[in-house]
């Protein structure tokens, strides 16, 4: 099944270049799960990974992470047009343009935020010594600064869904039409 507007290559690039953006820092909380040594000072909170709690957190996060960064190709995939039909209530129901673009808006602009203020705590925890430094903070923040691309690309994929699905009058291109009988 295609989808109902032909999609260019470069917004299917972009869906499929977005859960490559959050698969650094996936990677690098699970060696943080794992035990590997990413850096930490002694006494650190983080120094003493593997955690019973914090070990099936850091693994939990890079797996929704992960997950809500793959919703992007909704965007660029007939399942983002038309609701699986395995979908309790609305299998088989065209997926409303004002949700999708909704849901994926309030995404990009959470994970732009979170983002922002993440790199900005980077900074200030390596001002502060409670971060790693030398090479373990490069690789730390290599694994983290394709993290920021994610919402500013969902904005741009976002939009792009919005004009496909959209027609030149405002009308929604998916909505049904209603006949008489």
């Amino acid at each position: 099944m295609t989808t109902a507007r032909p999609v260019p290559r470069w917004a299917d690039r972009v869906a499929h270049v977005i859960p490559l953006t959050v698969l650094p820092s996936g990677l690098w909380r699970v060696a943080l799960g794992l035990g590997v040594p990413v850096g930490f000072a002694e006494g650190s909170d983080l120094a003493d990974f593997p955690h019973p709690i914090g070990t099936p957190y850091v693994f939990t996060l890079s797996i929704v992470t992960e997950c809500l960064a793959l919703l992007a190709l909704g965007l660029v995939r007939p399942w983002g047009e038309v609701f699986p039909r395995w979908f309790p209530l609305v299998g088989g129901r065209r997926v409303p343009v004002s949700f999708a673009v909704a849901a994926a808006s309030i995404g990009a602009a959470s994970v732009t935020v979170i983002g922002v203020a993440g790199a900005l705590g980077w900074s200030d925890a390596m001002a502060e010594g409670e971060s790693p430094d030398g090479v373990a903070a490069t690789v730390m923040t290599l694994a983290y600064a394709p993290f920021l691309a994610w919402g500013p690309l969902l904005a741009i994929l976002t939009v792009h869904y919005w004009h496909r699905r959209v027609t030149r009058h405002g009308r929604d291109h998916s909505a049904p039409t209603t006949c008489r009988v």
